[in-house]
């Protein structure tokens, strides 16, 4: 699959941060069952890897990627692990090179248009606005749509279940990136019933 492909999967990709590895094959089941099949398990913990494993090894059905890659060692970690696409809050001619080396698809973070031609011009057309709010969110993606008519976007970082649906609409958008789907609290109380509760509740906003 390329990046295109993987934004394609849903128009809602759950950012989620695990702290125990055991809750990956729960929460995929959860994601599923509430209509996502997409994963993106962030290396900001311990149990990130972990969890990234078992749900390539137990979930095929699952798409599985890793966010908060930040440099070649966490690509080649996160790819070893079972990553099928990589997600990073930004961009480096080390991550994009990783892609290339890796044959693994790639979505760099960008927030200005400096980094998006940067992506541009190393052949990344697919990337995700981050932090999206604070970069300047509907409007900044407004605005690339002139000078990057090719540039597709993934926002992540402050969207959620209020304005994720004024996201959608904008021609240049394939999906959003959010937490809000995956709440700490109910992942921490295995509470995946409310998990699914949201991942319905947000496709019942969209249609």
């Amino acid at each position: 699959m390329n990046p295109r492909d993987i934004m394609g999967i849903s128009p809602i990709i759950p950012v989620i941060a695990l702290e125990r590895a055991e809750d990956a094959l729960p929460l995929a089941d959860a994601l599923m069952e509430g209509g996502i099949f997409i994963m993106e398990i962030t290396l900001r913990t311990d149990a990130g890897l972990a969890a990234i494993s078992a749900i390539a090894a137990e979930r095929p059905q699952m798409h599985v990627g890793a966010g908060t890659v930040l440099n070649r060692i966490s690509f080649a970690q996160a790819v070893e692990h079972g990553a099928q696409f990589v997600f990073s809050p930004g961009i480096s001619e080390e991550l994009m090179q990783s892609a290339r080396e890796l044959n693994t698809p790639f979505i760099p973070g960008v927030a200005t248009a400096s980094e998006v031609m940067m992506a541009y011009n190393g052949g990344f057309e697919q990337c995700k606005l981050f932090p999206a709010t604070i970069a300047g969110g509907i409007e900044a993606l407004k605005a690339f749509a002139g000078p990057f008519g090719s540039m597709q976007f993934c926002p992540t970082g402050g969207v959620n279940g209020e304005n994720f649906t004024d996201f959608l609409k904008l021609g240049n958008v394939l999906c959003v990136g959010g937490s809000w789907i995956v709440p700490k609290d109910a992942i921490a109380h295995k509470d995946f019933q409310a998990i699914i509760r949201l991942c319905k509740e947000a496709f019942e906003r969209l249609s």
